[in-house]
């Protein structure tokens, strides 16, 4: 097995092996060698601040570090300004701003029930969880088209967890959403599309099950829905989720390696779900019961052994442009479409 506990803690990307990957003037110089590295054993907690803004792109891998220290002055001075947008926004002003008021009012609602079991976020009175508000705020005002929607702080949640640093995390999170915003828009092609391609990569690679699936009319994968929406953070322990993400932001084996992730996952449960007789709410039940007991290093090991069986042929199944390659459309907001089953709809998490 590829993925084991000890060569997935031992692989992980240190400082002195990072620096082997710099020049002189500190541009990275083999970043496909880089990120098949971070992807097969992860990156040191103490890197990430740095190592995240690569893998989301914050950073360019041929920028000096002279360029980004510089970039990063620019950026918090940017940052500072779209922040004082909404701050100056006077009571009179937002009587008259129901756009503002509505996302204020949801993002209030939603940070303070999320994550607030990690000692990062807890207690009363917690400065990260005003920060993890401020930024979303903030945001909405930078993507105003987007703006925001329930599931973004669980996007940003860890990003601010890593960086402890409010400008970095905003763009940092923005960066993200450059990919992932698809998910969120009011068509939700972005999400449908990525459920269309999951449906038939389980046809590929384990063809009983789907059949099963379509014989209970669950070919629409809904109840994959949160896994994909969320990029899993709900279904993994905190620290796994941050190294489940840099493995995915890699796109070493492939940009959809989420989506291979959710078949290995189904198919390692194919068999409690077809001998219990599983139907569209019991299955979706099961599948958020899985939530904080599932194996990290067992699926990725799944999951790439999935992706290579499947091939070209795999690859086939996911149409370009299905996300997270997906070109952010700017005149897209973010509304939950009619007819979106309730159990689908994303609330904070709070552990």
């Amino acid at each position: 097995m590829f993925y084991n506990v000890i060569l997935f803690i031992l692989y992980s990307l240190a400082r002195f092996q990072w620096n082997s990957f710099l020049d002189g003037e500190g541009r990275v110089t083999d970043p496909n060698e880089l990120k098949k590295r971070i992807f097969r054993g992860g990156v040191e907690p103490s890197m990430r601040p740095l190592v995240w803004k690569f893998l989301l792109e914050f950073f360019s891998f041929d920028s000096t570090s002279k360029q980004r220290d510089a970039l990063l002055v620019k950026r918090r001075e940017e940052y500072r300004v779209l922040k004082a947008q909404w701050q100056s926004v006077s009571i009179e002003q937002a009587k008259r701003f129901s756009k503002f008021r509505e996302r204020k009012s949801r993002i209030e609602k939603d940070v303070v029930r999320t994550d607030r079991a990690t000692e990062f976020y807890g207690g009363d009175d917690n400065p990260n969880v005003d920060m993890l508000r401020d930024i979303l705020i903030t945001y909405s005002f930078y993507n105003f088209d987007l703006g925001y929607c329930q599931g973004m702080s669980d996007l940003l949640s860890p990003i601010l967890f890593v960086m402890r640093d409010e400008e970095e995390a905003f763009w940092s999170f923005a960066s993200l959403m450059e990919r992932l915003g698809p998910n969120f828009h009011r068509d939700q092609n972005g999400m449908h599309s990525q459920l269309l391609a999951l449906s038939k990569l389980v046809q590929l690679l384990d063809p009983p099950l789907q059949e099963y699936f379509g014989q209970v009319e669950c070919l629409n994968y809904f109840f994959c829905f949160r896994w994909i929406l969320i990029q899993f953070k709900r279904e993994f322990v905190y620290d796994d989720v941050l190294a489940l993400w840099e493995v995915l932001w890699t796109r070493h084996m492939s940009e959809h390696f989420h989506l291979y992730i959710c078949v290995a996952l189904l198919k390692r449960h194919r068999r409690k779900i077809m001998d219990e007789h599983m139907v569209f709410d019991t299955l979706l039940k099961f599948i958020n019961e899985l939530s904080g007991h599932i194996n990290l290093v067992s699926t990725l090991h799944g999951a790439e052994t999935l992706c290579r069986l499947a091939g070209d042929a795999g690859a086939a199944c996911i149409p370009p442009g299905t996300p997270p390659a997906l070109a952010r459309d700017p005149g897209a907001a973010c509304i939950i479409p009619p007819g979106t089953p309730p159990a689908l709809l994303v609330a904070p998490a709070q552990s």
